[in-house]
C-alpha cells in the first residue's frame, strides 16, 4: 500500500470534501461522532500517516498517554491487564494519540516517583490502569495533568474512573448458583486488596442476603496477601457446594487445588470466575464467568482522558460498564451433600 495517502484520497473514497476529512482526523467540531469514526477507520485501512510531529510543535502537545500499570498487576502469566492495554491503544489510534506503557514499581508508588515521560513532557495524560494508592493520585492530581483510573475507584470522588459493574455482575452470577440449587457457596478473594474485589465481594453478598442465605466466615476465602502475590487456597474443613471466585486465575487456582483433592468439577462442586480472560478457557473445565467489556471500558477511558486535555475542567465521575455472564462447563445443579476437605 502506497505511504503518500492524502486527506483527498479519503475524501474521494467516502464522498466528503477534503475538509471534512480534515476536521474528522483533527477532531474538530462539525463533524458527526459516526461519520469522524468512519473516516478515521478509512484513513487506518488506507495506511495515511498523520503528521503528529508538526501538530504536537504547533499545539504543544505531545499526542501521547500514558499507561501506568502497577507491576504486582503484571506477571509471567497474567495477561488480563496487557490485553486491555492493547484495547487502549486502539482506540487512542482514532484519536491520532498513541499509548507508551509503564510499569509503576513498588519503590516508586511507595515514593511517590513519577513517570519520566511526565518530567520529560512526553505525555499529556494518564490512563492508570489497576488500582494505586491515594498518596500517588493526590501528587498527579497536585501536577494538574489529566488523569484517568481504569478498573479501579477510590474514595476521592474528584477522581475520574471508568469501571465494570463488579457488583452487578458479581451480584447475577450468585443467584445463578443459587438457582442451581447451591446454598452453601464461598467467597474467595482479599476483600481489602481492591476496590473491584470488595464489589464483587458485596455482589455476592447481596444474593446471599437476598435468598436467606447466611453468611459464613469460613466461607471468605483468602486468595492473596496485601502486595497481591497469591498464597495457596486454604479450603474450609466443611466444604461449600460452590465457589465464587474474584477472578478467573483465582478460579483456576481453585479448580487444581480441588482436583489435586481428588475432587472433580462441576460433579462435585461449581466454580466461576470474573474477566473471562485466559484462566476461563485454559481451565478444565472452562470457566462460567462475568465477562468484562474490556473494549467499551477502554473507548471511555480514552475518549475521557483525549477531552480533559483540551479541557482540564471536564468531569466524568465513576462511569459503570456493565459485564456479561458466559456459560460454560464449571457448573452443575445441585445434587449434593456437604463433604469435609482433604488437608492431607
Amino acid at each position: 500500500m502506497r505511504n503518500n495517502v492524502t486527506m483527498r484520497d479519503i475524501a474521494n473514497k467516502i464522498g466528503v470534501s477534503s475538509v471534512t476529512v480534515s476536521k474528522a482526523l483533527n477532531d474538530k467540531e462539525g463533524v458527526s461522532e459516526e461519520l469522524r469514526l468512519k473516516i478515521q477507520g478509512i484513513a487506518s485501512e488506507l495506511g495515511y500517516r498523520f503528521n503528529s510531529t508538526a501538530k504536537s510543535m504547533k499545539e504543544g502537545l505531545a499526542y501521547n498517554i500514558g499507561v501506568i500499570i502497577p507491576e504486582h498487576f503484571i506477571g509471567e502469566t497474567q495477561s488480563f491487564y496487557l490485553s486491555f492495554y492493547q484495547e487502549i491503544t486502539k482506540h487512542l489510534q482514532r484519536y491520532n494519540y498513541y499509548g507508551i506503557l509503564q510499569t509503576l514499581s513498588s519503590h516508586d508508588e511507595k515514593n511517590l516517583v513519577l513517570p519520566g515521560t511526565y518530567y520529560e513532557n512526553k505525555v499529556d495524560g494518564f490512563i492508570i490502569l489497576g488500582q494505586i494508592g491515594n498518596e500517588y493520585l493526590n501528587v498527579l492530581k497536585e501536577k494538574e495533568i489529566p488523569v484517568i483510573c481504569l478498573d479501579f475507584y477510590t474514595d476521592q470522588t474528584e477522581v475520574d474512573c471508568v469501571i465494570t459493574d463488579n457488583f452487578y455482575g458479581m451480584y447475577e452470577i450468585t443467584n445463578h448458583l443459587v438457582k442451581q440449587g447451591h446454598k452453601d457457596i464461598a467467597f474467595v478473594g482479599n476483600i481489602y486488596f481492591t476496590s473491584s474485589i470488595q464489589d464483587r465481594y458485596l455482589g455476592y453478598y447481596k444474593s446471599l442476603l437476598e435468598h436467606r442465605i447466611s453468611l459464613k466466615d469460613q466461607f471468605i476465602i483468602n486468595d492473596r496477601d496485601d502486595k497481591g502475590a497469591f498464597v495457596d487456597i486454604e479450603l474450609p474443613d466443611t466444604l461449600p457446594t460452590a465457589f465464587v471466585c474474584n477472578c478467573d486465575q483465582v478460579a483456576y487456582n481453585v479448580i487444581t487445588k480441588l482436583q489435586s483433592q481428588g475432587h472433580r468439577v462441576p460433579e462435585d462442586f461449581s466454580v466461576v470466575g470474573f474477566d473471562n480472560d485466559i484462566y476461563s478457557r485454559i481451565s478444565s473445565p472452562q470457566l462460567t464467568t462475568v465477562q468484562v467489556d474490556m473494549a467499551e471500558m477502554s473507548k471511555a477511558a480514552v475518549k475521557f482522558v483525549v477531552e480533559k486535555v483540551k479541557n482540564p475542567l471536564k468531569t466524568y465521575g465513576r462511569v459503570l460498564v456493565r459485564g456479561n455472564i458466559i456459560h460454560r462447563d464449571s457448573v452443575k445443579k445441585n445434587d449434593q451433600k456437604q463433604l469435609v476437605s482433604d488437608k492431607t
